[in-house]
């Protein structure tokens, strides 16, 4: 946790910052009201020990000021001997607790011990506010109301693991529903009241990773203005969800792999070991496996990570589910622009006769465009994107050898026919001649991820 101490007293500011650091949080000293506004406008901070009596200001007036600001932080004032009335007043103008001084090592502790359970809960509130919001927007639940049998074994197979502690690994095509999968494992675990964290692979290069990941310390790097503890530690207790686990570096999977097997780790630019109690759902639309043959992704890591292993199928293989899913997101689409929709014949024939490429992630956002476009009530084939217009007759021929189109174009539509055709892209790979990394970043290039 991260404290801003306000205390005009260097010693007592300076022994209450070392008492913070001592127990693994961070502190930050400011010595008078305006310091410690402008430390808040810059900051996020867990806590705040402010004391009463500031030289030339009323601590009561600068609580009022922190509560107005930002009322979700939780303030302790520290009081002078005899200042009891003080401390109740505070109390009632928002405090949640007060430390009068001197105060002894263990007095001090068991307040900050408080402001910590206080802390989880607010944020335990913010968690279930947020899934609340996620959940009405997105109403994920009904993604998992399968037809498909496959899918079916499945979701079992990862609902009878969610109570364990096992590593999970998901793999799949983009836009698959692992992200989704992974939450509801969560939900169903005995980990569901502790966080549910997210770290996306790809966006960061190998330190910037670690130091999301792991923490680090105050001048680890250029930039580093301050200490700051990663998702690990974010995750405490709770699931670590790590997307797009094929991107990492080298020297992060170490890591990561360390932390898996021992449950130690070092933020950036210290040597304290540290431990942590999380447990690691990743996901991945690589063949890890053939990574793991080619050398890029360490095979020990791998296995750690695939205690539990499933691939989510495309949903060109799910065509029990097609309909039912564009039902759900039409109806949903339907009540959030506060219209009334319904399909036309011609338009399911349409979405059912389609290869999906970009799965679920796809069908969301041509349902929600047509409702958004569509200008009656029936949403017919002219309210859907061109490839899914009519029969497959209608749609406009692609490219062929000898068309006078270019190279790109000409390989583009091969490729994506090859994919659409195949069941993994390892199998698309072979029969395209190259390696899967290289595949990956051709359908990253042509836009079809």
């Amino acid at each position: 946790m991260d404290f801003l101490v306000i205390d005009d007293e260097k010693i007592m500011r300076d022994a209450a910052c070392t008492l913070v650091d001592d127990e693994g949080h961070y502190a930050d000293p400011a010595p008078d009201g305006p310091s410690a506004l402008q430390r808040l406008k810059e900051e996020r901070y867990d806590g705040i020990l402010l004391d009463l009596n500031l030289r030339g200001e009323n601590g009561l007036d600068l609580l009022a000021t922190i509560t107005k600001e930002r009322p979700a932080i939780p303030v302790v004032m520290v009081t002078a001997q005899g200042g009891i009335d003080s401390a109740v007043e505070a109390m009632r103008r928002g405090a949640i607790d007060f430390l009068e001084k001197p105060f002894t090592r263990q007095q001090f502790l068991t307040v900050l011990a408080r402001v910590q359970r206080f802390r989880q809960l607010g944020q335990k509130i913010e968690g279930l506010e947020t899934r609340v919001r996620e959940v009405r927007a997105e109403m994920p639940e009904m993604v998992f109301a399968f037809e498909t049998p496959v899918m079916r074994e499945l979701m079992d197979l990862l609902f009878r693991a969610a109570d364990s502690t096992a590593s999970i690994l998901l793999l799949g095509e983009s836009g698959t529903g692992k992200s989704v999968a992974a939450r509801s494992v969560h939900e169903r675990s005995g980990l569901s009241d502790r966080p549910f964290v997210t770290v996306s692979c790809p966006s960061l290069s190998g330190e910037l990773l670690q130091s999301e990941l792991f923490g680090h310390a105050r001048g680890a790097f250029t930039g580093a203005v301050r200490d700051h503890w990663g998702k690990v530690k974010a995750a405490e207790g709770g699931t670590l969800f790590l997307d797009e686990i094929a991107d990492i570096a080298p020297e992060v999977q170490a890591k990561l792999l360390r932390l898996l097997q021992e449950g130690e780790y070092e933020r950036l630019g210290e040597t304290a070991t540290r431990t942590a109690n999380v447990r690691v759902i990743a996901a991945t639309n690589h063949d890890l496996k053939h990574e793991v043959a080619q050398g890029v992704f360490r095979e020990d890591l791998y296995y750690r990570l695939a205690v539990i292993s499933v691939e989510m199928p495309p949903l060109r293989q799910r065509p029990l589910d097609i309909l039912r899913l564009a039902e759900h997101y039409l109806q949903h689409f339907a009540k959030r622009t506060k219209r009334s929709k319904q399909y036309s014949p011609e338009a399911r024939a349409s979405i059912c006769a389609h290869s999906w490429p970009g799965n679920l992630r796809e069908l969301r956002n041509v349902v929600e465009r047509a409702v958004i476009l569509s200008r009656d009530e029936m949403i017919t084939p002219l309210d859907l994107p061109p490839e899914l217009k009519g029969a497959d007759g209608d749609r406009p021929a692609p490219a062929g050898v000898g068309a006078l189109v270019s190279l790109d174009a000409l390989e583009r539509e091969h490729i994506r026919l090859v994919v659409e055709r195949t069941t993994n892209m390892s199998e698309a790979a072979g029969i395209l001649g190259i390696d899967a990394a290289t595949l990956y970043r051709k359908r990253k290039r042509f836009g079809f991820d």
